[in-house]
């Protein structure tokens, strides 16, 4: 059994379903009496179609129209170091019908609303304001005329300093589950990097320009790099550079001061103190260090060679770093802080994002860049649009779904990615092999795991035999019988521990192949467990799915992608405390 919307009907009256008449031969149409000298064709049309007499009616009201065409509502809700913005989206997929395949691809992209950005609201040095933040997110949506239950997909991500709070997964957790129920809690370095670059703009950019672009998204707490090649992210890396890791009064009276702000100013030879002074000459000389060390990041002193740590930047870096940048066609500067760098922003927020901006434009205009600077595309909102409009992928509509309301939704399943060859002959011995020596790879003590619900509680290791995980799959070439049966048994082979437990049985496929493996498993391989399987989706080892409900009649599956890194170390705000390398998710899609 596989997943159908039956005729495809959505509630409303099709047009051209109130013939009264019979294109049959022979027949009176309904009860009604043929004119004389009427003729009667032995052709029987099998599709709706119109006449002159009849109104057409809309073309999104035609099931056929609705199955080839999503749209889907979308948020993206950015708790930053420095500001929180809420982004409402509305994005248009259309099924590649000319290619033969059931994958669908964004046609266009809507931002219905944007909110202000508001800052942070933090309660102490160690947690965020929770009430303050809902009721912020709240304005949002009734600013927007937006019910969380209208909303489709979504990401709520926390960057930077904001990550770092005590309580930042729990205010994660119930953001996403006020802002609607598909709406997905995410952090971590590289995950931000990957949305900013395409929030900005510079992955279109570098895509319809077939260029190399270096984008530099420059927050509140944290620096974001992301290397494009051609509209491919290539590589992501994060450093401890941002305008409000030090902000002071209108009495000039230091309120905010985190432990990497006290090392850009230990390195600028500038005492401070949490409730100290903070004198105009201090900041700008705090300001010219981070502007210093991101520089020294990017083209270290010793040439692109030269290693982080003996070029005296190795402590700036939270991920590992971006290695040699190559050659460059050019460079984007988005985040808060690069409103200042293309001079979009005079205002000052009691922090040092105007002085670190223009420290940074001075020396982009004195050459220090690796390439020329580019044209600004989206700055401070360039995080909650890519998490808004970036973050979703929607599955093929030829898959096998047994049973809708126990699989789906699902929250926080983990990706397992075996590498398997699919030659022109398949060994199921080798791809069963292959998935079992995969599942067990992923059983570190101690690393936290999805549950037998969908939440990740830490309790379990990724691929113990109770947790549910998503078996992501390649599939290349001809799909013959042959081929697809013998690649079903590896699959079941493979999954057999899992589904003699009763656990249910998640595959993503790249290839347009869905429907045959699950009929297959099913029906001529005997595998009895829930089953979905989806095409249609490039997913990665690590990363973390939400699968939302089974949209009909297009008979799609909205899947979000993320990563689920909150600090396991939360460092206060307060000046002495040490810095170190931050957790790295896992690296830019390839």
């Amino acid at each position: 059994m596989h997943a159908h919307s039956g005729d495809g009907a959505t509630g409303q009256a099709h047009p051209h379903r109130h013939h009264h008449h019979h294109h049959g031969e022979g027949g009176a149409g309904d009860g009604a009496t043929d004119r004389p000298g009427t003729v009667h064709s032995g052709y029987v049309p099998d599709h709706d179609h119109e006449h002159d007499d009849e109104p057409i009616g809309p073309i999104e009201d035609n099931p056929i129209w609705q199955q080839d065409n999503v749209v889907l509502h979308s948020v993206g809700m950015d708790i930053g170091s420095s500001g929180t913005q809420v982004v409402f989206s509305r994005l248009h997929m259309r099924r590649v019908g000319e290619e033969l395949t059931s994958r669908y691809v964004v046609v266009r992209r809507e931002t219905v609303y944007r909110s202000p950005v508001a800052l942070t609201p933090y309660a102490g040095a160690e947690r965020i304001d929770a009430g303050a933040l809902g009721t912020l997110v709240d304005r949002a949506y009734a600013a927007a005329g937006v019910d969380p239950d209208d909303v489709d997909t979504g990401v709520v991500i926390l960057t930077g300093e904001a990550l770092r709070r005590r309580n930042a997964e729990a205010i994660a957790r119930v953001l996403a589950e006020r802002g609607g129920e598909f709406v997905t809690a995410t952090a971590g370095h590289h995950m931000e990097a990957m949305l900013a670059a395409y929030g900005s703009g510079a992955v279109r950019t570098s895509y319809e320009a077939g260029s190399r672009i270096l984008t530099v998204d420059i927050g509140g707490g944290t620096t974001k790099l992301a290397l494009l090649e051609r509209g491919r992210i290539v590589r992501t890396a994060a450093l401890h550079v941002g305008g409000r890791l030090l902000a002071h009064d209108a009495h000039r009276r230091l309120v905010r001061l985190e432990p990497a702000g006290s090392r850009h100013a230990d390195a600028a030879g500038v005492e401070l103190a949490h409730d100290g002074m903070l004198t105009r000459r201090q900041a700008a000389l705090v300001a010219e260090a981070m502007a210093d060390a991101l520089f020294g990041a990017l083209v270290p002193a010793g040439g692109p060679g030269e290693d982080a740590e003996r070029s005296g930047a190795g402590w700036v870096w939270l991920t590992e770093p971006l290695g040699d940048l190559g050659p460059l066609d050019g460079v984007v500067f988005s985040g808060g802080v690069g409103e200042y760098v293309y001079d979009r922003e005079p205002r000052d927020f009691g922090d040092l994002g105007r002085l670190l901006g223009r420290a940074v434009r001075r020396r982009v205009d004195a050459g220090a860049l690796p390439a020329a600077l580019l044209p600004a595309g989206e700055c401070i909102r360039a995080t909650a649009l890519g998490a808004s409009e970036y973050s979703v992928q929607l599955s093929g509509n030829t898959g096998c779904v047994t049973a809708p309301d126990r699989l789906l939704p699902r929250r926080n399943l983990q990706v397992v990615r075996p590498r398997i060859e699919v030659g022109e002959r398949i060994d199921p011995d080798e791809v069963a092999a292959a998935i079992r020596r995969h599942l067990s790879d992923l059983t570190p003590a101690g690393t936290g795991a999805p549950d037998d619900t969908g939440t990740s509680d830490g309790a379990r290791a990724p691929g113990a035999a109770d947790a549910d995980v998503v078996l992501a799959l390649r599939w290349r070439g001809q799909p013959r019988y042959d081929r697809l049966i013998a690649f079903a048994r590896g699959v079941r082979d493979g999954l057999a521990a899992r589904t003699a437990r009763g656990r249910p049985v998640y595959v993503v496929l790249d290839g347009d192949v869905a429907m045959t493996l699950g009929r297959l498993l099913r029906d001529e391989l005997g595998v009895t467990a829930d089953l979905l399987v989806i095409d249609g989706l490039t997913l990665r080892d690590f990363d973390y799915v939400d699968l939302g409900r089974l949209r009909h009649p297009s008979n799609t599956v909205p899947v979000t992608i993320k990563s689920l890194v909150f600090t396991t170390d939360p460092v206060p705000a307060e000046p002495g405390a040490g810095i170190g390398p931050g957790p790295a998710p896992h690296a830019a899609p390839a």
